[in-house]
C-alpha cells in the first residue's frame, strides 16, 4: 500500500544525499517542510515513538495529526501539507518500528489496536483535548479504528486513499489489473502465479501498474526543501520487516496479519458527519470502492482529486491541502456554533 508510494517520492532524486547541499530547511513552521516548533519522544505501548508538533498545542484551532502509511512507511511524505499550521497546531509521527521512532522488532506490536492505542497515547502525553485525524492509505485504517473508539477525542476523520478492507482492496486491485494492456496484466498474473519468471520480466509489468495508479509520471519532482526535508527526518526509513509480516511480499494479494482484516463494519459506528473519504482520480484504493465506503456511513463526505493517483497529496498537494482546510475549518466552525 506504501512501499511504492515512497520509492515514487524519490524517483526524481539522483541521490538523497545530496539534500543538504540543495537547501536549508525553512525555519516558518507553517511552511511546507520546515523545521518543527518541537520534537519529542512519547512512550507508548511496546517502546517510544518520534512525533513533532508545527505551532503550539493549546493555539489557533482543533489540532490536526496526520498517520502515515505502511504498515512501515514514515510522515515524511505529509511535508509538503506542514502549512496548515498557519491556522492550528500539526502533528506528524513515525509508527512504531518506522523512521525516527524507537525499533524494537516485536512481531507482537504489529497489531492494529497497538497502533491505535499507539495514537491515544500521543494525543495524552501531548495534552491535546480534541483534534482531526486524517490517516492515508494504512493510515486510514487506524483513523477509522481511532474515531470509533474515541469519538471524544476526535473532532473529524479523514480517510484518505482508504483502506479499511483488504478484501476490498485486493478486489479493486485485480479489476484495475484488467485495465491495464494486455500484456502487462498478463504478466503480472504470470508473476503472482505459482512458477512466476524472473524479476527482469516482472518489474517492468509492477511498475507500470504504479505508474497508473500509484505515483504518475506527471507528479512534480521534489524541491530542494524535500530532499532536504527527507535526509533531516527519515531515520531509518520505511520498514520492509512490519509491512511483509501485516501485509506480505506483494501489492497484488495479501498473506500477512491483515489478510482478513475488514474495518466496514466500523462504519455504521462513526457519526458519519465527521467522516470525510478522499480518494485520487486514478487511486489504486478506486473511487467505487470507496463511493461504497461513503454510501455505508450516513453523513459522510467524498472529495476526488482530480488527475491523482494514491499518490496524490505529493502529485497534486495543493489540491489535497485545499481539501484537508475546507473541511477542518467547516467541522471547526460547526463545533462554535454549537456550544
Amino acid at each position: 500500500m506504501i512501499r511504492h508510494l515512497l520509492a515514487a517520492a524519490l524517483a526524481f532524486s539522483p541521490t538523497v544525499a545530496l539534500a543538504q547541499e540543495l537547501a536549508a530547511l525553512p525555519a516558518d513552521p507553517s511552511a511546507d517542510w520546515s523545521v518543527a516548533t518541537s520534537e519529542h519522544r512519547i512512550a507508548v505501548p511496546g517502546g517510544k515513538v518520534w512525533v513533532r508538533v508545527n505551532g503550539r498545542i493549546g493555539e489557533g484551532a482543533t489540532p490536526l495529526v496526520l498517520i502515515h502509511g505502511g504498515p512501515g512507511g514514515t510522515h515524511v511524505n505529509f511535508g509538503n501539507l506542514l502549512s496548515l499550521a498557519d491556522e492550528r497546531p500539526v502533528i506528524l509521527y513515525d509508527q512504531l518500528d518506522s523512521g525516527m521512532s524507537d525499533h524494537p522488532e516485536n512481531p507482537a506490536n504489529w497489531r492494529t489496536e497497538r497502533f491505535v492505542a499507539e495514537l491515544e497515547a500521543i494525543r495524552a502525553a501531548l495534552g491535546v483535548d480534541r483534534w482531526h485525524v486524517i490517516g492515508h492509505s494504512w493510515g486510514s485504517a487506524i483513523a477509522l479504528e481511532y474515531a470509533a473508539a474515541h469519538p471524544q477525542a476526535t473532532a473529524s476523520a479523514v480517510l484518505s486513499g482508504t483502506f479499511i478492507s483488504t478484501p476490498h482492496w485486493i478486489m479493486g486491485t485485480n479489476l484495475l489489473i484488467r485495465e491495464l494492456p494486455n500484456a502487462v496484466a498478463a504478466t503480472i498474473r504470470a508473476c503472482e502465479g505459482p512458477t512466476p519468471p524472473a524479476a527482469e520480466v516482472c518489474e517492468p509489468a509492477t511498475a507500470a501498474f504504479y505508474a497508473a495508479y500509484n505515483g504518475r509520471p506527471d507528479r512534480p519532482a521534489p524541491s530542494p526543501e524535500a530532499l532536504a526535508y527527507r535526509q533531516r527526518y527519515g531515520g531509518r526509513g520505511f520498514n520492509a520487516k512490519v509491512y511483509n509480516a501485516m501485509w506480505g511480499p506483494t501489492e497484488f494479494r495479501a498473506s500477512g496479519t491483515l489478510a482478513t482484516y475488514d474495518a466496514t463494519p466500523l462504519l455504521s459506528r462513526v457519526d458519519g458527519s465527521r467522516v470525510m473519504f478522499v480518494v485520487g482520480q486514478y487511486d489504486e484504493a478506486r473511487i467505487d470502492t470507496v463511493q461504497d465506503f461513503a454510501a455505508l456511513t450516513p453523513g459522510a463526505e467524498l472529495a476526488v482529486v482530480p488527475g491523482g493517483s494514491h499518490a496524490f497529496i505529493a502529485e497534486r498537494p495543493d489540491v489535497a491541502e485545499a481539501i484537508f482546510r475546507d473541511w477542518m475549518a467547516r467541522i471547526d466552525r460547526r463545533e462554535v456554533g454549537a456550544r
